[in-house]
């Protein structure tokens, strides 16, 4: 009766422990990534805005502070992601929050370009390690089955933080020398930089750091994810032959190439994140027009709306189907045709379209991209993975904008640096592609609701 009892039961528990997750753990950690990309990119809204003009800033300079910003994340990435692995999520996210959020503070009263860029570079440091960090500590409370889903509701945070932080940075920047005598942009910079550090304070307080330390959830639903995430842990550390340290992630060829196809997609979304504010506001000069700073905010989120209803559609269908190949590969070739087009779309209207078909490829492949890490890393070989995909994902970072603005000084327009992008989105495609066939079973060939033992089969390392 005991027997018949817990089976029936088990499925009810599992529902009930996700769901209790996704609504306890999932919107705070998405709101701490929400603020994380608000502060990276709130320079792509200041440049235009005045900064740029205030600071004397070429479009290389710009690009160059703009990038610096991942010298420094690079820099820490793996050894910060080693140190969330030691001293435990809840005090290292928080730590990594109300740092960044006191650099951040900062920006308020930059007077030069070198002082920008020192600002830029510390920023980096002081963020190393949260977005892989994340990413890990979700990983550690959801088994893989549904890992899918809950990165894609964590995930949702990076359009939506376009969405609603575009028109208010726009609004921020409006109140010129309404407080404190500050320009709009250094207001906006102050404002966008509090909620981290009043956040930071809160997650110390909120997070757990295992299952087990949850008292919102019930004994049953405890032992359910405990005993899940077990069983998941034992059957990689079988398969890759007890090999879960921070060595093998770094000898393992599958992280590498990860890591490269990752690259691809970033340098694409760091393309458009700085520079689409600057192209906005050339559209003044095609058509004549003059928008205030808070219609330029709409104007740069309307591409990121439709990419956050794509991304759910597109991960929604992948957790169905069973994560494929062409999950992540048909969006990278969608981004890879689609940005050089917007430069002969011909009309704001039509620019603003294709960039938007840009913005819903990259953010339709990153949440089922971030699936497969955890799929075949445990341990310290989990955190030092997750760090370097995202290390070397994030060269792009510092090269796309600071590419992107050298190019257009030299040639005097975006037509090359756009075709650079197309360029790295494709290889990112390929890539993707090689990998699957590589594998004697391909790593992405596995359903979401593929039980973990089968998941490790599924893994086999690409030499």
């Amino acid at each position: 009766m005991d027997s018949k009892q817990s089976t029936a039961e088990g499925p009810s528990v599992a529902r009930s422990a996700i769901r209790k997750v996704s609504i306890r753990l999932v919107p705070f950690v998405a709101l701490m990534f929400f603020i994380n990309y608000l502060d990276r990119t709130a320079i792509g809204f200041a440049a235009p805005n005045g900064m740029n003009d205030d600071l004397a800033l070429s479009a290389a300079q710009f690009g160059f502070a703009s990038g610096v910003f991942f010298i420094g994340y690079i820099l820490l990435e793996v050894p910060s992601n080693l140190a969330l692995h030691k001293f435990g999520a809840r005090r290292w996210l928080s730590r990594i929050m109300v740092s960044w959020g006191i650099v951040a503070l900062l920006f308020t009263w930059v007077q030069n370009f070198e002082q920008l860029v020192i600002l830029r570079f510390l920023l980096g440091v002081a963020e190393a390690g949260f977005f892989p960090g994340a990413i890990l500590f979700l990983s550690l409370w959801v088994p893989a089955q549904y890992r899918g889903r809950v990165l894609m509701l964590f995930y949702l945070a990076q359009p939506l933080t376009t969405v609603v932080g575009a028109p208010l940075a726009g609004w921020l920047i409006q109140q010129h020398e309404v407080f404190f005598g500050l320009e709009g942009w250094r207001f906006m910079f102050f404002g966008v930089a509090i909620p981290a550090i009043v956040v930071g304070v809160i997650a110390w307080f909120y997070l757990k750091d295992k299952p087990a330390d949850a008292k919102w959830l019930t004994r049953d639903e405890q032992v359910w994810l405990t005993d899940a995430l077990d069983r998941e842990k034992a059957a990689t550390q079988q398969q890759e032959h007890g090999h879960v340290s921070a060595r093998f992630a770094f000898q393992s060829g599958r992280v590498w190439v990860l890591s490269f196809i990752y690259f691809g997609f970033i340098y694409g979304l760091y393309a458009l994140a700085f520079f689409l504010p600057t192209i906005i506001e050339g559209f003044q000069e095609q058509t004549g027009q003059t928008f205030d700073t808070l219609q330029k905010g709409l104007i740069t989120a309307i591409p990121y709306l439709p990419a956050a209803i794509v991304m759910y559609f597109w991960s929604r269908d992948a957790s169905k189907r069973g994560l494929k190949t062409w999950h992540i590969a048909v969006p990278a070739i969608a981004g890879a045709v689609s940005i050089p087009l917007a430069l002969f779309a011909g009309s704001p209207a039509a620019t603003i379209a294709v960039i938007t078909v840009t913005a819903c490829a990259i953010f339709a492949a990153l949440p089922n991209f971030w699936t497969l890490p955890t799929r075949f890393l445990t341990g310290a070989a989990a955190a030092a993975g997750v760090a370097l995909i995202n290390t070397i994902g994030n060269l792009a970072g510092f090269s796309a904008p600071y590419v992107t603005g050298a190019v257009h000084d030299w040639t005097g327009g975006y037509e090359i640096p756009m075709f650079i992008v197309g360029f790295f989105m494709l290889l990112s495609a390929v890539l993707m592609v090689l990998l699957a066939r590589s594998s004697r079973i391909s790593p992405v060939d596995v359903a979401e609701v593929t039980p973990p033992s089968q998941v490790a089969v599924a893994v086999k390392d690409v030499r």
